[in-house]
């Protein structure tokens, strides 16, 4: 399961990434392997998304959170 597929509220734990320059620039804002992440909020549109993770929030495109994926 990716990031991108999990609604507001829902909690998961990063396990890896799909792509390699995006995963650089994901790791150095704190998206890093076994670290919770919680899905804070959805625009309407489906894009962007807001996540809570290392205890700061973080706002994703889409297609950044399918590049996650969680445990």
């Amino acid at each position: 399961m990716t990031l991108s597929e999990l609604k507001k509220g829902a909690i998961g734990i990063v396990k890896e990434f799909t792509d390699l320059e995006m995963s650089v620039k994901l790791m150095e804002m704190g998206c890093l392997p076994g670290e919770e992440i919680t899905v804070s909020r959805i625009a309407p549109l489906g894009d962007p998304i807001a996540v809570n993770v290392s205890g700061y929030q973080l706002s994703l495109r889409r297609f950044e959170a399918s590049t996650i994926i969680l445990q």
